[in-house]
């Protein structure tokens, strides 16, 4: 295994050169000449005293970009710092310290892996990936890296801190949609929180290759802790891509497709892509906040009417992630498979 894990790793080497695996045919390469570098999405200060504002502005960004950043958000700057940190020293171990944690089993729940699905694909994508469950932490943080030593200590601060982030902004969420404040929290049930530690190395060729290609999230809300320094998320807006510009102390968050469901499509789980860059290797961390397996989901009773019928039937996250699995990444929206 640790063989197959020094082989498949990018962070495991430096590249001079592409090799043809992660090359995409021509039809299917980032354009990165058309990406509009000079759009902004959504910024929204969490700290205004004007709450109403806030939720109004957070249910705008849910419906035009399915995207937007949050400031003031409440988790200490230093906190962030210390993230970063400690995955960027994780990613630096040495190659047989780092094959312990090689998978490239999608249902492995603690595993190091590479590109997305390496099993399914024809193309791979540069990226290593470490991918962890977060909740309950109890359960999970045993099996997690023991090295960097501060590692779980860290990482597990950060995820306790993103779950109560994401249940404020369901919160938001929920109100700008006209529902109880409460509601998206109690309809997802006892949630499952995972984790991906992306890292994305410096690419000798990077208009050849994605990061990530273009998805959509499957879960219900992910928020994402950029490198302030070293963009590459972009986002469909309108037909064009446009790139998300870190802005420091800044978390981005996105809609997932459950949202979309459940707003029963007022709100919009988008397509976004990570792109790679010469010059710099580029990281950054993503917390999941996903629905009980087995929990009914679907569009808001209280959303559907005569002059807006349900646009998706009813579902558990169980039947809908299996399915997002089955496919490749970048195939059609996997709600318009559970269309009415």
């Amino acid at each position: 295994m640790a063989a197959e894990a020094e082989h498949q790793l990018l962070s495991t080497a430096v590249h001079d050169t592409m090799p043809g695996k992660y090359v995409r045919p021509e039809s299917q390469r980032p354009r990165l000449d058309l990406v509009v570098s000079d759009a902004r999405i959504p910024v929204v200060d969490l700290a205004s005293p004007d709450r109403a504002a806030v939720v109004s502005a957070i249910g705008e960004a849910c419906h035009t970009h399915g995207f937007f950043q949050v400031l003031n958000h409440g988790i200490e700057s230093s906190l962030i710092l210390s993230v970063m940190a400690v995955a960027r020293e994780f990613f630096r171990l040495p190659a047989e310290e780092k094959a312990k944690l090689y998978s490239d089993d999608p249902a492995k729940k603690i595993r190091l892996s590479t590109s997305f699905n390496v099993r399914k694909e024809t193309v791979h994508n540069w990226r290593d990936y470490l991918r962890l469950h977060c909740y309950p932490l109890d359960q999970f943080v045993p099996d997690w890296p023991s090295n960097p030593p501060s590692f779980k200590e860290i990482i597990s601060t950060y995820c306790r801190e993103v779950r109560e982030l994401g249940f404020w902004l369901y919160e938001a969420i929920s109100e700008s949609l006209g529902l109880e404040g409460g509601y998206i929290k109690e309809t997802m049930g006892e949630q499952e929180q995972h984790m991906a530690v992306n890292y994305y190395p410096q690419c000798p060729e990077p208009e050849l290759t994605y990061g990530l290609p273009a998805h959509t999230d499957p879960n219900a809300l992910t928020i994402l802790l950029m490198d302030d320094q070293v963009a590459g998320l972009q986002v469909l807006n309108d037909g064009k891509w446009i790139a998300v510009n870190p802005q420091p102390g800044a978390l981005v968050i996105n809609i997932g497709d459950q949202l979309q469901a459940l707003s029963n499509g007022k709100y919009r789980s988008v397509w976004h892509r990570a792109v790679v860059n010469s010059d710099r290797e580029r990281m950054s961390v993503a917390s999941f906040l996903c629905p009980c397996n087995s929990v009914e989901l679907g569009p808001a009773k209280k959303l559907i009417t005569d002059d807006s019928p349900a646009v998706y039937r009813n579902y558990t996250y169980d039947e809908y992630y299996k399915k997002f699995w089955s496919r490749n990444l970048d195939q059609e929206h996997c709600l318009e498979l559970f269309r009415t």
